[in-house]
């Protein structure tokens, strides 16, 4: 396989057509100038050594030495090896809820900023792995399917927001459903779904579904975001905070105990998501501890720098140039190689 590895230089080659035509417009004013002081036949045979073609010779392999030089600064490369290489994955679907209530801010700068800003990080450890995005209120749908293109990943993380689901509630079963069918079909990889959460006003069903996720050999972990102390949930674009039909502020709570449940039915881990980064660690070295399938894939391992072979032709044109000179030889009169002569 062939590439150049630093191919801005080619821009370079742009340049020279203008080269070109500099030089021909050059000879055109030259030719004309002659014909200013007589007939060119005679003021040829006024000059017998001034050849006509030597001029020429020497500029086109100046201009190649040029291209090729542009070339070689590009770096022209050729993949030795063709190899099958082995690297091993999981599947991971993170299943974030968007609720009102992840907006409450006991754990900074809000619960659901702060889920987003986990996942991220763990995005960026990711190497060979395969992950998705499922987004849950009180409908469940999924954000990004399944892949390993981890910056598309991160782009459609950052655009989540409770907006995108209008109904509310905490539909954390539906969600774990969800994402037991969002896996690939492919057999021995290692699954995981990964549950963010604040697990209040869930509306049931989610115990059953962690179970049959395990069942199939799923792992269902639970991130748990807040505080069980709580915090009121803030209106955004404003200095208020949500209220129950009574003008009450409504506090919001972690409901850790059914995190707690459903990690333990889904064969995982349950985390608190507190202001340190010890939840990121902990669910990072939880995936990593499980199964990892080989994923075959073909690559060019090694890429052979070719530029020596263009430096040696770059020589041999500007010696080649250096050595025709301008006016013939007297030594080779009686040849004619840059003449038209018979």
């Amino acid at each position: 396989m062939f590439r150049f590895e630093e191919i801005t230089y080619l821009y370079l080659l742009l340049l020279l057509p203008l080269l070109a035509a500099f030089y021909l417009y050059s000879n055109y004013k030259r030719r004309k100038a002659i014909r200013l002081f007589g007939d060119p036949q005679l003021m040829a045979q006024l000059m017998p050594s001034v050849s006509k073609y030597r001029p020429d010779v020497k500029f086109w392999l100046v201009f190649v030495a040029i291209a090729l030089f542009a070339l070689l600064l590009a770096r022209p490369q050729f993949g030795s090896k063709l190899e099958t290489v082995k690297r091993k994955g999981v599947e991971v679907i993170i299943a974030l809820d968007i609720s009102n209530s992840m907006l409450a801010q006991d754990v900074q700068p809000s619960r659901l900023e702060k889920a987003k800003m986990l996942v991220s990080k763990l995005v960026d450890g990711m190497e060979n792995d395969k992950i998705g995005l499922i987004v849950f209120a009180g409908d469940a749908f999924t954000q990004l399917p399944i892949t390993s293109d981890y910056i598309s990943a991160k782009m459609f993380l950052e655009s989540i927001n409770p907006s995108l689901i209008s109904k509310q509630g905490t539909a954390v079963g539906a969600a774990i459903d969800l994402a037991t069918r969002s896996f690939t079909p492919q057999e021995g990889v290692g699954r995981a779904v990964v549950l963010i959460t604040d697990g209040e006003n869930h509306e049931g069903g989610a115990v059953e579904a962690a179970k049959a996720a395990a069942e199939k050999g799923i792992q269902v972990n639970v991130l748990g975001v807040g505080l069980p102390g709580g915090a009121p949930i803030p209106i955004e674009g404003t200095n208020d905070f949500r209220r129950d039909g009574d003008g009450n502020v409504i506090v919001t709570r972690l409901n850790e105990a059914m995190c707690q449940q459903i990690a333990a039915d889904g064969k995982g881990i349950y985390v608190r998501v507190d202001n340190t980064n010890s939840a990121q660690k902990s669910i990072g070295q939880e995936i990593n501890k499980m199964a990892k399938t080989d994923v075959e894939s073909k690559v060019y391992t090694e890429y052979n720098e070719q530029f020596q072979s263009v430096a040696w032709i770059i020589l041999l044109l500007l010696l080649a140039e250096l050595l025709i000179l301008n006016r013939k030889n007297p030594l080779f009169k009686n040849i004619h190689l840059f003449s038209n002569k018979k």
